[in-house]
C-alpha cells in the first residue's frame, strides 16, 4: 500500500490495469447494482440544484423517480445515493445512446455547459472505490466481473488503473496529491520487476 498524507491506496490502485471499453459493457456500471450511485453530503445539494438542467437529458423513468423520491435518497446502509428506477438496479439519470450504451445525462449536461457539476465523484473515480477511515481514506481498486472487457483493453493499452483514473484522482485529491501517486507508483512498479 501508498501512504500519501491522509489516504492509504492500495497496491491493486497502481498494479492493475484498465480503461473503460463502453462498446463491450455497454455501461452496465450505471444500470447494475444494489443501489444508487455513492454520493458525498454536498453532492445532494448539487444534484437537487442541477436537476432543472440535467431533467432533459433523462429517460422519463427516471424522471418521474426524481420526481417522486427526490434528487438522491437514503439507501438501506445509511448512505447517499442516487435514486433508481423502479427500486431496480438503473440509475435514474441515465440515458441510453443510439448505441444502446448507458450513459450519465449529469455528464451530458456538464459537457454540453448547462452545469459546472461533471457527475458525483464515485461515478467518475469507478472502478476505484473509497472507504472514509477514522483517520484516512482508503482508496481501493473493486474489480467488478462487468468491468473484465475494461481490464482486458487496459492491459492491453498498458494503463494502470491510476493514470486511467489521473482526472477524477486529481478531483478528489488535487495535482499535488497525485503527483506523489505518480512518484510512489513509478518506485513501486520499479520494486516488483526487479522482484520478479
Amino acid at each position: 500500500m501508498i501512504v500519501i498524507d491522509k489516504t492509504i491506496v492500495s497496491d491493486d490502485v497502481v498494479e492493475k490495469e484498465f480503461v473503460c471499453k463502453l462498446t463491450a459493457c455497454k455501461g452496465a456500471c450505471c444500470v447494475i447494482g444494489e443501489s444508487g450511485a455513492p454520493l458525498e453530503k454536498e453532492e445532494t445539494k448539487k444534484l437537487e440544484e442541477i436537476f432543472p438542467a440535467v431533467k432533459k437529458y433523462m429517460n422519463e423513468a427516471g424522471i418521474r423517480e426524481v420526481e417522486k423520491q427526490g434528487a438522491w435518497r437514503i439507501d438501506r446502509d445509511g448512505d447517499y445515493v442516487t435514486p433508481l428506477v423502479n427500486g431496480d438496479a438503473e440509475c435514474a439519470y441515465v440515458f441510453f445512446d443510439e448505441s444502446k450504451i448507458a450513459k450519465c445525462a449529469i455528464e451530458k449536461a456538464f459537457h454540453e455547459g448547462k452545469t459546472d457539476f461533471r457527475k458525483p465523484i464515485s461515478c467518475h473515480l469507478f472502478p476505484v472505490r473509497i472507504k472514509k477511515l477514522e483517520k484516512y481514506d482508503a482508496v481501493n481498486y473493486e474489480y467488478w466481473k462487468g468491468c473484465a472487457p475494461a481490464c482486458s483493453h487496459g492491459k492491453k493499452l498498458g494503463v494502470p488503473v491510476y493514470e486511467f483514473l489521473k482526472e477524477a484522482l486529481v478531483r478528489k485529491y488535487g495535482e499535488a496529491w497525485y503527483a506523489q501517486l505518480h512518484l510512489a507508483a513509478e518506485r513501486h512498479l520499479k520494486n516488483e520487476k526487479s522482484s520478479v
